[in-house]
């Protein structure tokens, strides 16, 4: 199995779990709804039907939403994180340049002193 297969398993299978989760999170806007809709006895059939559907959607858009803002969130530390990284990756770099170069001068100096 290849490189691209892998990245293209990996992409189906967070696609998967993305839609199951969103599955989850309407079902359980709809229990929320006929639990709110239960504590109004008097609504008609209709009514009932019309207050859920409403609830539903706007559960629905209020988790949508979230989901945004947090993807946004994540998208934002992802790449300061990676920016992070590279000035970090960037020091050590220099650092063990800057640590053979000196060693190697060292050496050099040891060697030409006998």
């Amino acid at each position: 199995m290849g490189p691209d297969r892998d990245d293209d398993t990996a992409r189906g299978l967070a696609q998967m779990e993305g839609y199951l989760l969103w599955n989850a999170e309407v079902e359980e806007a709809r229990r929320r709804a006929r639990r709110f809709t239960d504590e109004l006895p008097w609504l008609t059939t209709a009514q009932r039907e019309d207050v859920e559907r409403v609830y539903t959607a706007d559960r629905a858009a209020a988790s949508r939403a979230m989901l945004v803002r947090v993807s946004v969130r994540a998208a934002g530390l992802r790449d300061e994180y990676s920016e992070r990284y590279r000035r970090l990756r960037a020091r050590c770099v220099a650092a063990a340049v800057v640590a053979s170069t000196a060693g190697g001068a060292c050496t050099a100096w040891t060697y030409l002193g006998r």
